[in-house]
């Protein structure tokens, strides 16, 4: 019996149980990049589904957001495959996916496996093997229980805490060889798709490195990152001195009834490195500009408050003042390629303006800084004058913070340069990390709905576009911080479920965002609720919640 397929228009009849990935090899010689999933009838699936319906089919390929994630889960199922044949069951367990910094994966490896080059060779040969073979990867899906007992069988307890508060009563396993896993998301058809990895040493674990979705052609060298590394691991280490690990952890936590004291035990470690920068921007006697720069949603406001709090501690007399304030008049705003304004780049600051003012307070003089009126988009004089005097430091936010030319004229020995983002250290369990853009697209789609009326699918829609900002304006600058400070708490994702997830069902299912929507949906249902009546007033989180005690 044949269904109708219908694709770019036009339409074919193939047979029922006819797999996507076979109608897609006729299709794939127009598109550049591989073909990783499809959509059918609006809905995700993988190649090796069968069609059984008539249906109108999209396709994402290894440069769409979906089709990049798919490759990446492959790659790393594949990893621990071949970590499982090399080196046992008991090895690829004990294995867990950290973090990426860049396009890299960093895995620890944990007690079992060394990181060194013979052992590097050893899992890419057999990573080779598998793609070479075109292993196929299988997904099953079974009753809880039965997922619950491969599980426990495997010695996956960190998969099998998590399923424990799991509502849906059927799992969707993948396998590969006779090795099971589970995944939070799509996978490709077989391992001959992922023709471009590479694995190396790194630390005391392995990275990883993958193509980007800019490049999905090939695997670029590898860019060190080292303050960036270095702080995710102490983020990754005190989550395992408290024992909240990954999202079981976390709703055992909650369970327990003991997150009251867990929130303030987490506000308090974040207060003491609040505390630790601010002694040392005051050692520093020749300080007098606080540099404040990071990604969208970091909490940069917030936190420029609680610094400026422990300034005064200390006995200085800070200054908070938003770059911002220094846009250039809206007619003089530069566009991007698609004719929008481009707030994000260099040249919508009036540099010149800015450099002249901070020279003249270095110098001891009385300046009147701007205010920016968004409303009319121009700069305006307030009377808002500032002096500064021997204990006087402005702590300056803003996106271009880090960039030497945003302050050109200013000494090295005057500035203090803070780099801070949320870096989620929370996995959902060994194998499924959470990406740290999607704790602050939570972030911002949670403020937006909050403070400027925006809906979920705006925030997701313009989200390319904040990324690739910060790509250009942010990431490349964050090494040259004097100090990082991850803005990420360990709870805060549980808390802001209540708010996103109505924000999110809002979004229609003919929207080219309904997907992304879906896919954060699942993500979210993995965790319990928690109040946000617990958190503190002065909370990076409620800067995005609400009811802050500053004025964010």
């Amino acid at each position: 019996m044949k269904v109708t397929v219908t694709i770019d228009g036009g339409s074919k009849e193939v047979e029922r149980g006819t797999t996507y990935e076979a109608v897609v090899k006729e299709y794939q010689p127009a598109y550049d990049n591989m073909i990783a999933a499809v959509a059918a009838n609006g809905r995700i699936r993988e190649l090796f589904k069968k069609i059984n319906r008539d249906c109108t089919i999209t396709f994402f390929t290894w440069k769409d957001n979906v089709g990049h994630k798919t490759y990446v889960r492959t790659a790393t199922m594949l990893f621990f495959k071949a970590v499982f044949d090399v080196f046992g069951a008991a090895s690829a367990r004990e294995c867990r996916l950290e973090f990426a910094i860049g396009h890299g994966y960093y895995i620890d490896p944990g007690d079992k496996i060394a990181a060194n080059a013979e052992n590097v060779e050893k899992i890419k040969k057999r990573m080779q093997e598998l793609v070479d073979a075109g292993a196929p990867f299988m997904k099953k899906t079974c009753p809880l229980d039965e997922a619950m007992d491969i599980f426990r069988t495997q010695g996956m307890k960190d998969k099998e805490k998590l399923f424990h508060y799991r509502m849906n009563s059927q799992v969707n396993l993948y396998q590969i060889d006779g090795y099971y896993d589970y995944y939070y998301g799509y996978m490709l058809p077989n391992a001959g798709y992922v023709k471009y990895f590479d694995l190396i040493p790194y630390g005391k674990g392995f990275m990883l490195l993958l193509p980007t979705r800019n490049n999905p052609l090939e695997v670029e060298p590898f860019k060190e990152q080292k303050q960036l590394f270095e702080t995710m691991l102490v983020s990754e280490d005190w989550g395992t001195k408290i024992g909240i690990e990954n999202v079981g952890d976390l709703n055992d936590e909650i369970c327990r009834g003991s997150m009251n004291e867990f929130i303030l035990m987490q506000e308090a470690e974040q207060e003491r490195k609040i505390g630790e920068i601010a002694k040392e921007i005051v050692s520093r006697s020749n300080v007098k500009f606080v540099m404040i720069a990071g990604p969208s949603s970091s909490g940069k406001t917030s936190f420029s408050h609680r610094l400026s709090v422990q300034l005064r501690t200390l006995g200085k007399k800070p200054h908070p003042i938003a770059l911002d304030n220094y846009f250039v008049d809206r007619q003089f705003t530069p566009r991007d390629e698609n004719g929008d304004y481009n707030f994000e780049c260099l040249e919508a600051i009036d540099i010149k303006q800015f450099n002249e003012d901070m020279c003249k307070l270095l110098a001891g003089e009385r300046v009147e800084l701007p205010t920016f009126n968004f409303k009319i988009g121009k700069r305006e004089y307030l009377g808002d004058y500032k002096q500064l005097g021997p204990d006087d430091i402005l702590v300056l936010e803003g996106i271009h913070g880090l960039n030497d030319k945003m302050s050109f004229a200013l000494p090295k020995e005057s500035k203090f340069k803070i780099y801070i983002s949320a870096l989620t250290s929370l996995n959902i369990d060994g194998h499924n990390r959470i990406p740290t853009t999607d704790g602050r697209l939570l972030r911002r789609m949670v403020r937006d709905a909050r403070t400027r009326g925006s809906d979920a699918r705006r925030t997701i829609q313009m989200w390319p576009s904040v990324r690739k900002g910060e790509e250009e304006n942010i990431f490349p600058f964050q090494e040259d911080a004097d100090v990082m400070f991850n803005s990420a708490l360990v709870y805060e994702l549980a808390v802001l479920k209540q708010y996103a997830e109505p924000l999110l069902f809002q979004i229609p299912k003919d929207a080219a965002e309904y997907y992304e929507a879906k896919r954060l949906l699942k993500f979210l249902s993995y965790f319990l609720n928690v109040t946000s009546e617990s958190l503190p007033n002065n909370s990076i989180c409620r800067e995005f919640t609400g009811g802050s005690c500053f004025n964010v």
